[in-house]
């Protein structure tokens, strides 16, 4: 009795076991990129697998920058593309003339009140050195043909990253979002089909 009730409870585990791997089977599998859990401004949690598929343009961003005006770009670029599947990410940072000393409240307040933004923003965190972000670990480990490498260099350092997960642009803080290469860049892989 005990043999036959050992055999049933192995076959059944070979059938559970079977079902789990052919659903593995057919989930896609994440790019690296998207592989960070990170938060939201207002503090929910925000998984980055979600942009799976989309043409993404992470922005280190700061409210108290020279460069802070680039939102107004951004938040552009933002409403002309996302239909089209572009998301644009901003990721505040206080690591550059600690231009960004507000908590996750004030920047998106200040986000809001000053440029309307819409597109999606991360929590603070650090996108240089040793207390680097694993996402900002990541992005700037890449190497681009062309384009700078290792850390970042200060606020508005924009990462674009194409539908099928790849680093495939790096663009210059003083570059602004509307630039030619920058548009073109972005226009580029939003023409690419995903798999």
């Amino acid at each position: 009795m005990q043999r036959i009730v050992c055999v049933a409870m192995g076959l059944a585990l070979a059938l559970v076991v079977g079902t789990v791997g052919a659903d593995d089977k057919g989930a896609k599998k994440v790019a690296a990129v998207f592989n960070f859990k990170m938060k939201k401004l207002d503090g929910k949690d925000a998984d980055l697998s979600a942009y799976q598929g989309k043409v993404v343009l992470f922005v280190n961003v700061a409210s108290q920058c020279g460069l802070t005006p680039q939102y107004k770009e951004l938040e552009a670029l933002h409403e002309k593309y996302a239909g089209k599947g572009l998301a644009i990410v901003g990721v505040p940072a206080n690591d550059f003339g600690k231009q960004e000393p507000g908590t996750d409240l004030e920047i998106a307040k200040f986000c809001k009140d000053n440029y309307n933004v819409k597109f999606d923003m991360l929590s603070k965190v650090s996108v240089k050195g040793d207390t680097k972000c694993d996402l900002y670990k990541y992005l700037t480990a890449q190497k681009i043909a062309g384009g700078p490498e290792g850390e970042v260099s200060w606020n508005f350092e924009k990462f674009l990253v194409g539908r099928d997960g790849k680093v495939v642009g790096r663009f210059a803080p003083r570059t602004k979002p509307d630039a030619k290469e920058v548009i073109d860049a972005i226009e580029a892989e939003l023409a690419k089909k995903t798999n």
